[in-house]
């Protein structure tokens, strides 16, 4: 219940002031490359419940289908626009509709997609859908994107076996602080 609470009350104000940002990021993706604004994709959330998480489009039109779920440095996929809201994470910004929407959290293990099962055990997938999927999680915030599939899982599970409203707003802090000082690929 804190966490709920915790979550909308940074969420429905971060929409709100953030709301011109989104008009610009939508109309530079536009401007700059055929396709929509907002890129959906059908992800797991808590208790194995499917849901669509919402993110700037930041590549081309049909990428999922041309390629592997996951990105790497200089992904030809990658729009120009794209590029610059992947190292910023601002193509992140749409999913503050998902923690409202109660889907997911501001922090919490990243929501996986359903093909992704298949590299858990079955204990493991149980364990790291027994919470919210988040925005950022203890693997984005310590290694950001230069984390390794098996330092993600451990991270996650750490979260999940030490989670509460300090770590989740020291979380916060050092997301922010990899976003300044790292950015992404």
């Amino acid at each position: 219940m804190v966490k709920r609470v915790f979550d909308l009350v940074l969420s429905l104000p971060m929409l709100f002031f953030l709301s011109p940002v989104f008009l610009a990021i939508s109309v530079a993706i536009l401007l700059s490359s055929p396709g929509g604004v907002f890129y959906f994709q059908t992800r797991v959330g808590r208790f194995g419940k499917p849901f669509k998480m919402y993110k700037f489009r930041s590549m081309v039109p049909e990428a999922d289908k041309i390629g592997s779920y996951q990105t790497a440095v200089g992904d030809p996929r990658i729009t120009r626009v794209g590029r610059i809201l992947r190292k910023t994470s601002l193509d992140e910004l749409p999913q503050i509709l998902n923690v409202i929407l109660g889907d997911m959290s501001l922090v919490g293990p990243r929501p996986d997609v359903p093909n992704q099962k298949e590299s858990y055990s079955e204990e493991d997938w149980v364990k790291r859908h027994s919470v919210k999927p988040g925005i950022t999680g203890l693997a984005q915030a310590t290694l950001r994107s230069n984390v390794t599939w098996e330092q993600r899982k451990q991270l996650d599970f750490e979260y999940i076996d030490n989670m509460g409203l300090w770590m989740d707003i020291k979380i916060l802090f050092l997301t922010v602080n990899q976003i300044v000082t790292k950015g992404s690929h």
